[in-house]
This record gives structure tokens, C-alpha cells and sequence, in this order.
């Protein structure tokens, strides 16, 4: 039985060697692109089009034409190649974009000739390049996912995005289609006069649609450059949303990055392979967690993307045939009408349950690599309770990461993905502690609100100190009205504050002058190429500042620099962490708005606020605290005071 994808759904394959489908409404160029975990190309020479083209495991046709097939090795692929990707060209001199012509339809087949899965690929208009679907390696196994990523500036435009850009991308393009417009590769015959011809993948009213008419593209590139923070963004104007990129550490060596593990067998034949910690790519295991965990994310939200979508069409279906039985006549009295509300009824059910069928399938697998995974994460990934806080030291290089919490689907509210945001943070932390900001704070008590707000801004205070090396991290903080004390009481009592907190308007004019005078002193050695000449009382390490009860005690001149650390200073290592109430900074009006929306919003009590542009999904963010009763968050910044000494013993 085939699988019809939605924009975004994966499929397992069984076979290794697969042959592709295409069907289009006009003559395209049918092209193949290989790239790694992360959908890079590793150059030209990953793209299979009519000039060249032979790869190892494929060789794509060599003719433009409404109908192409061509065979994929999987297992003779490179061990480099983690993504197959299927791409679809309209050709110099037809038509100039897919929304001219009819859907094209792509499809996976066994050698047999038994199709596995389908893709139509709708929701296309003024592209003329499109990513119809991808095989991807994952966990030693093999799938296929609809991507339909289409790109209005073409091939050259759908190759940058796979970091093919510059000449090279302007060369290849050039060898591609220029191929076609000399004549040296075939133009097919097409069917001339009359309706167009309409694709295979075209279905009739009585079967499932493909998905949704409006895109949800994935991600064109999840490899941004080095140094880019992946996580929730804000939007002007809008809620926090989440990027999907997934940066990697800048390479700084040409040696090869380590293998990852391979998966242990599957339990039996046909069923997906039992799942591995570190099952990704990387140049060390902390990466490759870093980038499984990404992975996982994006997985389940493809896969409740893809349910939501069927069940979108299940209930926009059963709406058409419940007008179409009452707008007959003969069904408005007696059981002709109530045997057809019943038939569209159940045709509906039995859609939804098919599709749900299939996000259990998924939700198992990743609930299955959850329980694998968890353990086996650092401390700087790991929950508060994992075990490896109890066994931990302070370590000797910087995290790549930090976890800020857990993200959840109400599908499966149990399966919950790390939250994981690139360091050095590249944005500061908006902790709410306002009461209007989602309706589990409506509820709470206030005083429990804020203090429940304040806990989590020490917990990932001292997260930031235990998981950095001795003296490589400061942590100062502002409380002016001093009602952070009993929150503060643990990064007091260890000493691992860079000073007292700062209360009344003379200690946030003094702190904030301290850190400003850091962000311009750092700022202008390295405007003059001279990053090492700073002062000797300048503090060579990363910077956080912790402000609680904003604007208490901040005047305009306060205010104007805290806006400028907030800018200026993530650049430079020096960080902002807000815990405030933005109604009570109303008296500001829009002077503010750049700060809040220069922050990231975290709630104290688990929430859906953080949007998701790519599928429209509203994620639930649960703060992740030390367990009450427990000791591990002060055992934590006890190793770090210790380790501070002894370095400077």
C-alpha cells in the first residue's frame, strides 16, 4: 500500500535500492543533490544534473521530460551522505513557474515496481525550483520525507540555500540549464492541444488529499554560520518563535569529526533499529547530542504536523459531502440523507485513525530515543535530577549549549525534547513574572509566581556557572529592592557572585557602569585589531547580569544603558537576564519595546507561548528546576567555589 505524504512526513523505506517517480504537468528537469546531516552540499560536485550525471548509488536522467524515473543505491552512497534530495527544475524556454502548470507528483518504489510512498507537490506558485522530497539516513536506517520547498529565484537560489552559493552556485547553474537551452539535452515531446495533461499523483474528491494547500516549507538552511544561536526568536510585534537551524561549532581543525555510534540491530525484521545516544554527526559527543536532540525536535514536529494536516482534511472533506447530501433534495427527508451523513461520518474517522495510526508509530520511536537519550546527556543538557550533576566536576572547556527547559506537543504531552540554546548566548532572557502573561500565571498566586520566576533565574545562573571552567564565567546581579533575597540565598552563601547583589538606584548605577565600561573598552580593542591589549582590571570573562523587579530602581539614564547591554553586549560577553513584570514598566511606553523584543520570553510555570512559524505549532515550555528538597543546585556552585580557589591557590 502506498503512503501519500503531507508537506513534512516522513516514511520508513524497507529497501535500500528505491526507484523514483516523477510525473509533472510540463517538461522539468528531474536532478539529484547529496548532502550531509545538516542538508549541506560538500560542493558541485553533490549535484547529479544532465552534464554530470552519475553519483555514487544514482545517475539521473539525462533528458527534460514530463515523466522521469531513475534508480537510487543507498547503500552505495558515500558514509558522508546522510540526505539524498530529489530536485525539480523547470527548464529555460516552457514555463516560468510551477504555478502555471499542474501539481508534479513524485514517488519511491521497491525494485519490484511497488510504490512506497507519494508526493504531491502542491501549495507552489511563482517557484521554479523545488526540493520535492528527500531519503535521509537516521540511526542506521533509511526514509523518505515530502519536503516541497520551492524557490521563485530558481536552481541558483535552491543552491545557495544548500551553502552552494557564489560563482559556484552560478556556474552550476549555467552548466544545468544551459545545457537545455543549446539543445544539447533532449526537450520531450509533450502533448499538445486540449486540457493539460494531469499528473498521477492527482487525485479524485473520494481520496485522501496530499496535505494542506498553504506552505509549510522545511527549513531551506539548517546550517547558519558558526556562532548562531538556535531557539526560540522573537518577532516583532508577535510571540517568541523557534528557529530550527541546528549551528555547529566553528571548524577549526580539517581533521575529521568523529563517527557517531552505530544503532544496535532492530528486534526484527522490518522494525526501525533500537535507538543510540549520539546517533548524529559531530566533532565531539556533546555535539552529536546536541544535534540528535535538534533532530528529535524536528521530528516530532513533522510528525504532528503531518496528523494535523490529515486531520484538517478528514474534517474539510466530511464538511463537502455533508453539503453536497443536503443540497440534494432526495436526501434532505428519509435514510438516503442520514445514510450519507453517516458515510462521510465514518470515511472522516477512518482517515483521522489512519493518521494517527502513523503518528503513534513516530511518537513511539522518538519517545523510545527520548529514554535513550536523557541520560546520556552532560550537565549542561541535563534535567536538574539527572545523575550527572551528583558525580560532576567542573570542567575544563565551555559548553556548547545549555538547556532552558523542555518543549511539549499536546499529542503526547510525556514526550518532551530539551530545549537546548547555543552559547554563548547570542540574546538575553526575559524571565515573566508578570501575572497577565499567560493564563497558568493568571491562576498562581502572585508572590508564588515571583518567586518561582527568581528560582529559575538562579537555576540557570548556576547552570551557567558549573558548567563553564573556573573563573571563565561572572555572575553579578541587580535586586534593588532586595526581594530576590531568599531566591539568591545559594549563589550568596557559595560566593560565586562577581559582587554583593546591587540594591537601591546606587548599585544599578554602579553595576551598569561597571559592565558598560567593559562592553566599550572590549569593543574598541577590537575595533583596533588589538582583542588582548584591555586594561588589566577589565575582566577577560563571559558576563551575566541578572535583573530582578525591573524597573525598580532604574532611572532614565539606568534605563538607556541597560538598552545598550542588551544590544551591545552579547557581542562582547556580557549577557542580560531579566526577571520582570512588563506591565509594571508601562510607564516607559514603546521607549521599551526594542528591549523586550531584543529578549527571549521564558514563563516560570509551563505555558504554550513559544510560536512556531515553519508549522504553526504553539509549543508548551516547562522550566526545568532543581527538585524540591534536593541539594544539587548548592552542591553544584559548592565544586565551583572550589575550583575557583584552587585555581587561584
Amino acid at each position: 500500500m502506498t503512503a501519500e505524504l503531507v508537506r513534512g512526513q516522513n516514511h520508513p523505506l524497507s529497501r535500500n535500492r528505491v526507484e523514483i517517480r516523477v510525473s509533472a504537468g510540463a517538461a522539468v528537469l528531474a536532478l539529484a543533490a547529496t548532502a550531509d546531516e545538516g542538508g549541506r552540499l560538500a560542493g558541485p560536485r553533490a549535484l547529479a544534473h544532465p552534464g554530470a550525471r552519475a553519483l555514487p548509488g544514482l545517475e539521473v536522467p539525462d533528458r527534460v521530460d514530463d515523466r522521469h524515473r531513475f534508480t537510487v543505491d543507498l547503500d552505495a552512497v558515500g558514509a558522508d551522505v546522510h540526505r539524498v534530495r530529489v530536485l525539480l527544475v523547470l527548464p529555460p524556454g516552457g514555463p516560468a513557474r510551477f504555478g502555471a502548470v499542474a501539481v508534479p507528483h513524485v514517488a519511491v518504489a521497491d525494485p519490484e515496481g511497488a510504490e512506497l510512498a507519494g508526493y504531491t507537490v502542491t501549495g507552489l506558485d511563482s517557484e521554479s525550483a523545488v526540493v520535492a522530497l528527500e531519503l535521509y539516513r537516521r540511526q542506521a536506517a533509511w526514509k523518505v520525507r515530502a519536503v516541497g520547498q520551492g524557490y521563485a529565484g530558481g536552481l541558483g537560489a535552491l543552491l545557495a540555500d544548500a551553502g552552494l552559493a557564489g560563482p559556484a552556485a552560478a556556474e552550476l547553474t549555467a552548466a544545468a540549464l544551459g545545457l537545455v537551452a543549446s539543445g544539447d539535452v533532449t526537450l520531450a515531446a509533450l502533448p499538445t492541444g486540449g486540457a493539460p495533461t494531469v499528473p498521477r499523483g492527482l487525485r479524485a474528491p473520494e481520496d485522501p488529499a496530499p496535505g494542506p494547500t498553504a506552505p509549510a516549507p522545511v527549513p531551506p538552511d539548517p546550517l547558519p554560520p558558526a556562532g548562531a544561536a538556535a531557539g526560540p526568536a522573537t518577532v516583532a510585534g508577535g510571540p517568541p518563535t523557534i528557529d530550527y537551524a541546528h549551528p555547529r561549532r566553528r571548524r577549526t581543525t580539517a581533521e575529521a569529526p568523529e563517527p557517531a555510534p552505530r544503532p544496535a540491530p532492530a528486534d526484527a525484521p522490518g522494525r526501525p533499529p533500537r535507538p543510540v545516544a549520539g546517533d548524529a554527526s559531530g566533532w565531539s559527543m556533546d555535539e552529536r547530542l546536541y544535534n540528535q536532540v535538534w533532530g528529535m525536535f524536528e521530528d516530532l514536529a513533522r510528525s504532528v504536523a503531518a496528523y494535523r494536516s490529515a486531520v484538517d482534511f478528514a474534517d474539510s472533506r466530511r464538511d463537502r459531502e455533508l453539503d453536497a447530501a443536503l443540497a440534494d433534495p432526495r436526501h434532505r427527508l428519509g435514510g438516503a440523507g442520514d445514510a450519507a451523513r453517516d458515510t462521510a461520518r465514518a470515511r472522516r474517522d477512518d482517515l483521522v485513525a489512519q493518521a494517527r495510526a502513523v503518528l503513534d508509530r513516530d511518537l513511539v520511536q522518538l519517545s523510545a530515543e527520548a529514554e535513550v537519550v536523557e541520560p546520556a546527556l552532560p550537565a549542561a543538557y541535563a534535567r536538574w535530577d539527572a545523575p550527572v550533576w551528583h558525580a560532576g566536576s567542573v570542567p575544563e572547556e565551555g559548553p556548547l549549549a545549555l538547556r532552558l527547559g523542555d518543549l511539549s506537543l499536546p499529542e503526547r504531552p510525556g514526550l518532551r525534547i530539551p530545549m537546548l540554546m547555543r552559547l554563548p548566548l547570542e540574546r538575553g532572557l526575559w524571565i515573566d513574572n508578570g501575572r497577565t502573561g499567560s493564563e497558568a500565571a493568571m491562576t498562581m498566586d502572585t508572590e508564588r509566581l515571583r518567586r518561582l520566576a527568581m528560582d529559575m533565574a538562579v537555576a540557570h545562573a548556576a547552570r551557567l556557572l558549573a558548567v563553564h571552567p573556573a573563573d571563565r564565567f561572572r555572575v553579578h546581579v541587580i535586586d534593588a529592592a532586595g526581594a530576590g533575597a531568599a531566591s539568591l540565598a545559594p549563589l550568596v552563601r557559595a560566593g560565586v557572585l562577581a559582587a554583593p547583589p546591587a540594591a537601591g538606584a546606587a548599585g544599578v548605577t554602579r553595576t551598569l557602569e561597571l559592565l558598560t565600561r567593559r562592553v566599550d573598552l572590549v569593543q574598541m580593542a577590537l575595533r583596533a585589531g588589538a582583542p588582548e591589549d584591555l586594561p588589566p582590571d577589565v575582566d577577560r570573562a563571559e558576563q551575566l547580569l541578572v535583573v530582578h523587579d525591573f524597573p525598580h530602581g532604574f532611572d532614565d539614564r539606568a534605563v538607556t544603558r541597560l538598552r545598550y547591554l542588551a544590544d551591545e553586549g552579547p557581542a562582547v560577553g556580557v549577557h542580560l537576564l531579566m526577571v520582570a513584570d512588563r506591565d509594571e514598566a508601562s510607564a516607559y511606553g514603546p521607549l521599551l519595546d526594542p528591549l523586550w523584543r531584543s529578549l527571549m520570553r521564558l514563563s516560570p510555570v509551563p505555558d504554550s507561548h513559544l510560536a512556531d512559524p515553519w508549522v504553526q505549532h504553539a509549543w508548551t515550555f516547562e522550566p526545568d528546576l532543581p527538585p524540591q528538597g534536593s541539594r544539587v543546585l548548592e552542591q553544584a556552585l559548592e565544586r565551583v567555589a572550589r575550583a575557583r580557589r584552587s585555581s587561584r591557590g
